[in-house]
């Protein structure tokens, strides 16, 4: 059974101040994550996590987890413009993107950030476009076909549209060097949400073995390895969490079999996890307004896909929690609904609850990563507060709620808006 970081008492406190639906992050789960992380991993003395700014923009944490030397891993001119102001700089910012456009590349190298190349084709483009070749660079791999575990086949590599080829990638590292790049990295992303202690070792056994070949057939100075994202939660409740010292413990292994006899055991492990990171530190907390009763039962939120839109576009699993009944069987079956003019904005369906009465708080569970930051506007919806359940037991509202002010921001040259607000 999942157990929720807010008691009833405080969501009734929160919500007579920030009305439902709003997101709501556990500060104190925050900090003892990113304490483990660094933990599992300091046996790597130029270890950081570069936190997957995608995962979750709010400024406010991401500054909780700058306190621990996390970066930022930034895939737009916007993300990398936050980090900047949030104090981040250089090394300390990894610009992992794909199709890039031109001016994205400029000012990625005026804030120093590490460019992660996706494609062979970039080479030349970012030369053309920013007028050099920076002297830190890294290189997406793919390694092509499916990427299997001992448990079965984790993902698909080659029907995947990032990183370049191992001739591709070989071939990079001797053009980059010739035209005057120094320090090099690596990166690959090959799974998604992995529930596994394997997964990153078997990832960085692939990398390993790369870095040896791009050292031995470019000389190369190979500085670090980026294992990215792909750690993932237990959305459901069956499941166990990975076990983040199990993980780092994996990769020492791994990295003293593979790069420690060839002399490369000064390489520094970077990772990208977002969802680990904040995943289940958040959750969507809505109020249960209206019942329905046809061939279903139906309960209606106050929230919808637009706050999490990933059951309705993956038909992904969260987890649910009737506040205050938590003791209380499940011997009710539900579809769990928001109020969007689609059939697919259900947060659950067919799910065994407690009994629900109209009121009743649902918080919804692993919202704390892709939750918000996939949020949109369809049905004119307005994005919802984020909420900081501080470590003290206080609150902070660190981000309000969207306004019609808001939502008509850009008609700002139409007399006809200005009207309306």
């Amino acid at each position: 059974m999942k157990k929720t970081f807010v008691t009833l008492e405080q969501v009734k406190d929160i919500a007579a101040q920030y009305p439902t639906p709003f997101h709501l992050y556990d500060e104190k789960g925050i900090r003892e994550n990113a304490k483990r992380v660094n933990e599992a991993f300091s046996w790597n003395k130029g270890f950081r996590e570069y936190f997957a700014v995608k995962a979750n923009p709010n400024p406010f944490l991401i500054k909780i987890l700058q306190e621990y030397g996390c970066g930022c891993d930034c895939s737009s001119m916007t993300e990398l413009m936050l980090a900047k102001e949030l104090g981040f700089s250089g090394d300390e910012i990894m610009f992992s993107s794909n199709a890039t456009p031109a001016e994205e590349f400029r000012y990625a190298r005026e804030v120093n950030a590490i460019i992660n190349l996706d494609d062979f084709t970039m080479i030349d483009y970012l030369e053309e476009t920013t007028g050099s070749i920076p002297e830190t660079i890294c290189c997406r791999f793919n390694p092509g076909g499916v990427f299997q575990m001992s448990n079965g086949i984790m993902d698909n590599p080659g029907d995947a549209k990032y990183g370049m080829t191992e001739e591709q990638i070989v071939e990079a590292f001797k053009i980059l060097k010739a035209k005057g790049a120094k320090k090099f990295g690596i990166h690959a992303f090959l799974a998604s949400n992995t529930v596994t202690n394997e997964y990153y070792p078997e990832l960085a056994g692939v990398l390993f073995r790369l870095a040896v070949k791009l050292k031995k057939e470019t000389g190369a100075d190979i500085r670090f390895i980026n294992l990215s994202g792909g750690v993932g939660i237990p959305y459901t409740p069956d499941k166990e969490p990975n076990d983040i010292m199990a993980i780092g413990e994996g990769v020492r292994k791994v990295y003293e079999e593979i790069l420690a006899p060839e002399g490369m055991d000064d390489i520094a492990i970077y990772t990208e996890m977002g969802r680990f990171m904040m995943g289940p530190y958040g959750c969507l907390v809505t109020q249960a307004i209206h019942e329905k009763h046809i061939y279903k039962e139906y309960i209606g939120c106050d929230a919808c896909a637009a706050n999490l839109m990933r059951p309705a576009m993956y038909g992904s699993y969260h987890h649910i929690t009737v506040l205050g009944k938590e003791d209380a069987p499940c011997d009710h079956k539900y579809d769990v609904t928001g109020s969007l003019c689609e059939n697919n904005d259900k947060f659950a369906v067919d799910r065994m609850l407690p009994k629900i009465d109209m009121g009743d708080y649902l918080v919804i569970h692993d919202a704390g990563a892709h939750g918000f930051s996939m949020g949109y506007q369809y049905n004119g919806k307005l994005r919802s507060a984020e909420i900081l359940l501080k470590e003290d037991g206080s609150y902070q509202m660190i981000r309000r709620a969207e306004t019609a002010k808001d939502y008509f921001a850009t008609f700002d040259f139409c007399d006809i808006i200005k009207n309306l607000v």
